[in-house]
């Protein structure tokens, strides 16, 4: 178990666990950053492959290398999240509910405050001032449509808020500029947008650092929509059971991780804008305009010997969105539900949706307990999901019973195509805030930011009883146990090959 939190705490610790599974390939042949790099990183997604680290990449600094896929699934049958898994220090066999478990344990354990160090490894190089180049490392064009090569796009923004009580770790990407400029968006109602509300009412730019590279376990939970004034650092300690290291930044008083690979460090802009984008996201469209958003200024840069850049190559899912964000926004979904008093006993956003669906299944035990139907709990659900962060990130809510399993999407969509009503099951909260960046809202939704919000319900009207009408017609529900287990001891007999 060591080895594995040595891996959740390490980012080379992590690759060389990757190297062992056979789940790493290591690209000596020469690349080019300009759309190679992304291209092959698009197909490891798409065939679940190994993960690729790229060591030779053309016009880049000399050591300089490009880890793709960092937590893309991959196609071993019973080890299909492992990459994900071993980001929190989890054994290979670890499926969803393993991983939510896990996560949502960390919720109910005190924070573990990082160490603070004099210096680490990615104290290794130091760039200042006119030294800054963020040029010299291999930043890559995504996609041929993308307006500019994303050096950010599995590293996370460090910020605190003006009294320092609160220090956020959070997802964003960020475009290179130029040399010593990036630009990216900061959200208002995401906690990067917040922070930077409070240094402006103080007149002052946001002092701002992004690490790429860092511990795994601090990448996946920069991307958990945490409440508001809660600070990433201390649970990354709590869900790991072990202190991050930290050292100082060069020129601000923000801690980074003390083994990150690459760390930038400056301010965000309190008025410079720069046109960023357009961008292929995690939706699975390549958008074609870029949009005005704010500059980050560059002061230093700090980064390992023979540094690694992560990426994560956005596109249609899996790919980290999905599986790292995804995974993130479902446990956090699963804690705001059941600390509501709602009868929930899971809750997962299946990858293949894109970050646009969450569906959640209910103890149906529970939910006779509570004499309700379909629009009073999906009226109760709402209220508490779209006013939560989880859920503001989320436009579509399905509800299912837990005789479905819903980290298997055919059984998903089974369920919502024989279990809801088109008229009595489809409840809209057009007045429910919701995330701006969904595709299908249009200019108005936008601007009022709301509108695209919705419940799906997928229980049968006796399961409000604590009843169903039908039961499952399958292998699993069909047969005798005994029977069962004839059939799979016999199956290479009957002329059948073993799954890989």
């Amino acid at each position: 178990m060591m080895s594995l939190l040595g891996s959740a705490l390490d980012l080379r610790t992590f690759l060389d666990e990757l190297r062992r599974r056979n789940d790493l390939v290591d690209v000596a042949v020469e690349v080019d950053a300009e759309l190679e790099v992304a291209a092959i990183c698009r197909r490891v997604y798409e065939e679940r492959l190994p993960a690729p680290l790229f060591g030779s990449i053309k016009h880049s600094m000399p050591g300089a290398r490009v880890l793709g896929a960092p937590a893309g699934m991959i196609a071993k049958k019973g080890e299909e999240y492992s990459r994900l898994a071993l980001h929190f220090g989890l054994a290979a066999s670890s499926g969803p509910r393993e991983i939510i478990d896990a996560i949502r344990g960390a919720m109910k354990g005190a924070p573990i405050e990082p160490k603070r160090l004099s210096t680490g490894p990615v104290k290794e190089n130091v760039w200042r001032d006119d030294n800054v180049d963020l040029r010299r490392f291999p930043v890559p064009l995504l996609h041929e449509e993308d307006g500019g090569r994303y050096i950010g796009t599995y590293g996370f923004h460090v910020v605190h808020s003006p009294d320092g009580e609160w220090h956020s770790w959070s997802i964003g990407r960020v475009m290179m500029v130029d040399r010593n400029k990036v630009a990216g968006p900061t959200i208002s109602t995401q906690h990067i947008g917040m922070i930077r509300q409070m240094w402006e009412k103080e007149g002052k730019a946001t002092p701002w650092a992004f690490v790429l590279g860092g511990p795994p376990a601090a990448v996946a939970v920069a991307g958990m929509p945490l409440p508001a004034h809660v600070s990433e650092p201390g649970y990354v300690g709590a869900l790991l059971g072990e202190a991050v290291d930290v050292v100082k930044c060069e020129t601000n008083d923000l801690w980074v991780p003390a083994n990150a690979e690459i760390v930038l460090e400056g301010e965000i802009s309190m008025t410079e804008q720069a046109l960023e984008g357009p961008m292929g996201e995690y939706h699975g469209y390549q958008h074609r305009q870029g949009r005005p958003q704010p500059v980050f200024q560059v002061n230093a840069v700090t980064f390992r010997n023979k540094p690694i850049l992560p990426i994560c190559v956005a596109g249609l899912p899996p790919e980290e969105n999905h599986t790292i964000w995804g995974t993130m926004i479902s446990a956090q979904i699963r804690e705001d539900l059941e600390s509501a008093g709602l009868p929930i006993d899971m809750a997962w956003c299946p990858y293949e949706a894109a970050t646009c669906w969450a569906v959640i299944s209910v103890d149906t035990a529970g939910l006779a307990n509570m004499n309700t139907n379909a629009k009073d709990f999906a009226d109760r659900v709402a209220d508490v999901f779209f006013r939560s962060h989880a859920g503001y990130l989320i436009p579509k809510l399905l509800i299912v019973g837990n005789d479905v399993d819903i980290t298997d999407v055919d059984a998903v969509v089974w369920a919502l195509a024989t279990r809801s009503h088109p008229k009595h099951d489809h409840f809209a909260y057009p007045d429910l805030p919701g995330f701006p960046m969904v595709p299908y809202l249009n200019s108005d939704d936008i601007a009022r930011g709301s509108g695209g919000n919705v419940i799906i319900n997928c229980l049968f009207p006796e399961q409000f009883k604590g009843e169903i009408r039908a039961g499952t017609a399958s292998f699993e529900h069909s047969y005798p146990e005994a029977l069962k287990r004839q059939v799979l001891e016999n199956w290479t007999r009957y002329g059948f090959v073993e799954r890989q």
